[in-house]
């Protein structure tokens, strides 16, 4: 099975190279709130940093009490990466590889082999940094002299951005997008890292780094503003996502380890706080992530990248971490568990997420959050062994020089499994049977509108677990093509309203745009049960003839089960269609019931009829959630009357 990397994953446009169905909205942008910039000037920031020269956020390789005194295992299991690939070629980036995408939509390829050599380059310095031998120093020499001859340090999927358009890059405009702004971080670790061992190699690898950089990173990011990741560009204001905070994180790294001057260093990160400003600015106070749990290890754990490298670098002087929307950022997570590795995956989020749990218990114990601390610890938990893996180097070191003491916190660590969340600004809905506990039902919704980053066209979608395990789903996105964020994005099955578990209305499904959406969002919690009320009428076109719908979505804790609700008015009475869409088996068993896998059955009007289809969902993406297959249940009626109402009981048969 095709394995993908989470920054594949990960890795959709933004900026200037967002389409235009996902940049139509909203023209004066997010109030500006300056939560880190304020009133402050570059010389008040290079007043709070510490010197270059004086700034050791990790040990360097010359530290042989720290790199050896890491666990042995870890040492073995660092050497070992090192030496996958040690004394093999190195792959070719053809130019032919590289129009993939604009021939024919693919992205793997070329990523498979452009992560190749920045992961083969990474494990080669750390195995050198624990081993101390120089056995990994050539490699490393041909690796960074490799990625300074390429002609662009990103992907073909954002190469939109520059303004010759698609195609080959043009090397005389640097543009930076995720991973041109990675690139930089593994050369910038590198060089702190390893500095004399370079210099011995060649006196002129370092200037060449160095140079690199300038060009590529610190020179653009300085002086352009156009870049639409940032949302820095007054002629368009605009809402971000987390290309932010994600390319922010490896510009302060960059900039803080390789800026020799002091005024343009402290100039950079005024700049880079500047910008992480908008992606606060983009965010409801509730802290919830319109991109999904899969999608904070970008988003919220990125922020937590930059305010870490503020504070590390000025020695406390530059501390965020009493900013409310900062620590609400944080909590999403914990706050969007469902149990296991299960997450609510609205939109393109995966269902499945392991988060780095020392990010998520460094960030709690910053906050002091004592509920995401201990998500952190035990995420850290179900990680094991994954230390020789290759993250980005930042995150790597501070896993490696955290991992004693987050190996003592994680001894018998639990997760909150909270039992009631709510956030307004984002509009969505969770519950479970009691705190702490995953036993029961679960359910989680949401309400929102069809224009939010990594947008699905479900308005008022749900879930429902079982003892922690789907009954009801939201299937997610398949592998990332270049249709999923084109102008065609829409006719992607995954994307649509009728995959989702969302009414179709007189043959009508929601459509995409910002004023596609819910109203009326509001929650009652108590030990019986939560209720989650929304109209979504909003959400649907002309065509659709409808005047009100209103969905009501409760978890009752008497019975143990869960109830759908809706109350609508029609001016045209065709149809009405409910999908449910579920990974188990299931079959019509009697007038007004469906039965599932499992032990479950969906209760319903027995005037409403039920049919069932089967969906593949082999995909590389979706298989590994929900295997082969999914299956949408349709409840329908025809010829509906203007005025009504239908429920359905979600419920162990």
């Amino acid at each position: 099975m095709r394995r993908y990397t989470r920054r594949a994953v990960l890795a959709a446009p933004a900026g200037l190279a967002l389409p235009a169905w996902q940049r139509e909205s909203r023209p004066e942008g997010p109030p500006q709130k300056r939560l880190l910039a304020q009133a402050r000037t570059a010389e008040d920031v290079g007043r709070a940093l510490v010197a270059r020269e004086q700034w050791t956020p990790y040990p360097r390789s010359a530290d042989r009490a720290a790199w050896e005194g890491l666990a042995a295992g870890t040492r073995t299991a660092l050497v070992r990466a090192g030496e996958a690939r040690l004394g093999q070629s190195w792959p070719s980036l053809p130019a032919s590889v590289f129009l993939d995408f604009q021939r024919n939509g693919n992205r793997t390829r070329w990523e498979d082999l452009h992560f190749g050599r920045r992961n083969r380059l990474r494990g080669a310095v750390l195995a050198e940094c624990v081993e101390n031998k120089g056995r990994f120093l050539d490699e490393i020499l041909d690796g960074l002299w490799l990625l300074s001859e390429e002609s662009f340090w990103g992907v073909p999927a954002h190469i939109g951005m520059q303004k010759a358009g698609g195609g080959l890059p043009d090397a005389g405009e640097p543009i930076v997008d995720l991973f041109a702004a990675e690139t930089g971080n593994a050369i910038a670790w590198t060089d702190y890292l390893l500095g004399p061992q370079l210099e011995r190699l060649s006196k002129l690898l370092r200037p060449r780094l160095r140079a690199e950089v300038e060009r590529r990173l610190l020179e653009p990011l300085l002086t352009r503003s156009d870049f639409g990741w940032m949302g820095l560009d007054p002629a368009r204001p605009t809402y971000v996502n987390n290309w932010n905070p994600w390319i922010v994180s490896n510009w302060l790294t960059v900039n803080l380890l390789m800026e020799p001057d002091g005024r343009r260093r402290a100039a950079a990160a005024l700049k880079a706080m500047k910008t992480v400003d908008r992606f606060l600015d983009s965010y409801h106070d509730d802290g919830g992530c319109d991109e999904g749990p899969g999608y904070w290890s970008r988003a919220g754990a990125s922020l937590f990248d930059c305010l870490e490298l503020l504070h590390s670098a000025s020695a406390g002087r530059l501390d965020f971490y009493g900013v409310p929307l900062v620590r609400e950022i944080g909590r999403y997570v914990y706050r969007a568990h469902i149990a296991g590795d299960w997450y609510t995956n609205f939109a393109d989020a995966p269902a499945r997420v392991r988060p780095d749990g020392n990010l998520v218990w460094r960030y709690g114990r910053r906050i002091g959050d004592a509920q995401m601390a201990a998500h952190g610890a035990w995420a850290a938990s179900r990680r094991t062994g994954e230390l020789d893996g290759l993250e980005a180097m930042g995150r790597k070191l501070d896993a490696l020089f955290h991992q004693a003491e987050l190996s003592a916190a994680s001894s018998g660590a639990k997760p909150p499994l909270v039992r009631d969340v709510m956030l307004g600004g984002t509009q969505v809905f969770a519950a479970r049977m009691k705190e702490g506990s995953t036993e029961g039902f679960y359910v989680a919704a949401q309400g929102g509108h069809n224009a939010e980053s990594h947008n699905h066209n479900d308005v008022g979608n749900f879930i429902v677990f079982h003892d922690g395990e789907p009954v009801l789903i939201d299937v997610g996105v398949e592998t990332y093509t270049a249709k999923t964020f084109s102008a065609k994005r829409y006719e992607i099955w995954t994307m649509q309203s009728a995959w989702h578990n969302c009414p179709t209305i007189n043959g009508a499904q929601q459509a995409a745009g910002r004023k596609f959406e819910a109203h009326g969002f509001k929650n009652t919690t108590d030990d019986s049960g939560a209720r989650l009320e929304m109209n979504i009428e909003r959400a649907y076109p002309a065509e659709a003839g409808v005047r009100s719908w209103r969905r009501e979505i409760a978890l009752d804790r008497v019975k143990g089960r869960v109830v759908l609700t809706d109350r609508y008015a029609l001016s045209k009475r065709e149809s009405i269609e409910l999908s449910l869409i579920t990974t188990r088996a299931a079959r019509v068993s009697g007038a007004g019931e469906v039965t599932l896998d499992g032990g479950y059955v969906i209760r319903f009007d027995k005037a409403w009829r039920a049919a069932i289809d089967e969906h593949s969902s082999e995909d590389a993406r979706l298989k590994p959630n929900w295997g082969p297959l999914v299956r949408r249940i349709r409840l329908a009626v025809s010829n509906p009357p203007a005025e009504g109402s239908c429920s359905v009981v979600i419920e162990r048969a």
